[in-house]
């Protein structure tokens, strides 16, 4: 076997290893949301409801595309932002979905700005905490 056989090979295995670790994730993230299906789909890119489905019976089985990876990365940071800003799981989990003044969200909430649909509205939040965590963002 070439080495670029193997490296593609074992590259493959790790995008499979991160794809299943990030739908588990994401199910625990969603579930602590309280994030309905359709909210779920959104948030993932709109992938069909029987894809979703069959990611989330079998996670470890699951061929992601490079988008939905991008999204799950994002989550995950918002995720995690959000657990170091507001150490109280409750208050950190209710977060998403109270309105917001600041200039990412115009009085909206975090979600409904996520839910646009855009990769980058879901990292526009993401690096809001990020700058709220480092001061960047007022």
């Amino acid at each position: 076997m070439s080495a670029a056989l193997v490296q593609e090979t074992q590259a493959e295995v790790r995008s499979e290893q991160m794809a299943a670790a990030g739908l588990r994730a994401f199910a625990r993230i969603a579930a602590a949301w309280g994030l309905s299906v359709d909210e779920q789909l959104a948030l993932l890119g709109r992938p069909p409801r029987s894809t979703y489905f069959a990611w989330r019976k079998h996670p470890e089985k699951a061929s992601l595309p490079r988008d939905t990876l991008e999204r799950l990365s994002n989550l995950l940071g918002i995720w995690k932002g959000l657990q170091i800003l507001l150490p109280d799981a409750a208050a950190a989990d209710a977060w998403i979905r109270q309105p917001n003044g600041a200039a990412p969200f115009g009085g909206g909430s975090a979600l409904q700005r996520m839910l646009a649909g855009n990769v980058a509205d879901l990292n526009l939040v993401r690096r809001y905490l990020d700058g709220v965590r480092g001061g960047g963002w007022s």
